[in-house]
């Protein structure tokens, strides 16, 4: 179309027309010649385009610190729940929590018994301003993803919904087996838990929440919780 005497509207459609004539490069392939296609693997396996994940169980542990640390969340590795306990006892006393949000699951019946702030159940029925007066959450996690520094939670085994983005400073535990290499396992978890019957909330927590739309500054904590701590249990 040409663009002779044209709206500037009509002018900025022709430009995006012309645009998406050209396939973009395979992600990772930046410097792919132009309108080369490189088609995804016939087998399912798209592990090559994604990032690297070391073998073991301690290399995936080291890549996930990285992660969390790149995205500013707290990420520590504890040797059993009742360390677990403790370095919650220790985050509520020094920001001094009225009020905290969890659920019931057996993982954090020894956990959250009698931490001192006033509980709410996100999983039980609740006065609808309460879970979002408390000071922060307490959960467990489908998974956590090596990867990517991500923890996977969904609507039925972490709280619900709201839960992990309500309060400002979300907590969650997660035992050694939880730990996962790379997205893919995490998607084979969740075909094998649930099968056809998905939660119907499935979320991706990749660092606390933030935004750069505004001159393009980091905040945090602008949809969701302002702090994330990670909390991974090596032993019971």
């Amino acid at each position: 179309m040409s663009t002779t005497n044209s709206s500037p509207r009509e002018a900025m459609l022709g430009r995006i027309r012309e645009a998406l004539k050209t396939i973009a490069p395979r992600p990772g392939h930046a410097h792919a010649t132009e309108g080369t296609h490189t088609p995804p693997p016939r087998d399912g396996d798209f592990r090559p385009m994604l990032p690297a994940v070391g073998q073991s169980w301690d290399e995936q542990c080291q890549q996930f610190a990285r992660n969390a640390e790149l995205l500013k969340a707290t990420f520590k590795v504890l040797p059993n729940p009742a360390a677990a306990r403790e370095e919650i006892q220790r985050i509520i006393r020094e920001e001094n929590w009225k009020r905290l949000a969890t659920h019931e699951h057996p993982f954090l019946q020894q956990i959250v018994r009698d931490l001192g702030p006033a509980v709410v159940w996100a999983d039980r029925p609740y006065p609808k301003m309460e879970l979002e007066s408390c000071d922060g959450a307490v959960t467990t996690c489908e998974a956590l993803i090596a990867q990517t520094g991500s923890v996977l939670v969904t609507s039925r085994n972490c709280g619900g919904r709201a839960i992990s983005i309500l309060p400002p400073h979300h907590i969650v535990v997660a035992s050694r087996e939880q730990l996962l290499p790379d997205l893919l396992a995490a998607f084979a978890l969740m075909r094998q838990k649930y099968g056809a019957h998905y939660p119907s909330m499935i979320s991706f927590i990749t660092g606390p929440s933030r935004t750069g739309d505004i001159e393009r500054i980091l905040v945090l904590g602008a949809h969701g919780p302002k702090r994330l701590t990670i909390l991974l249990m090596t032993g019971k």
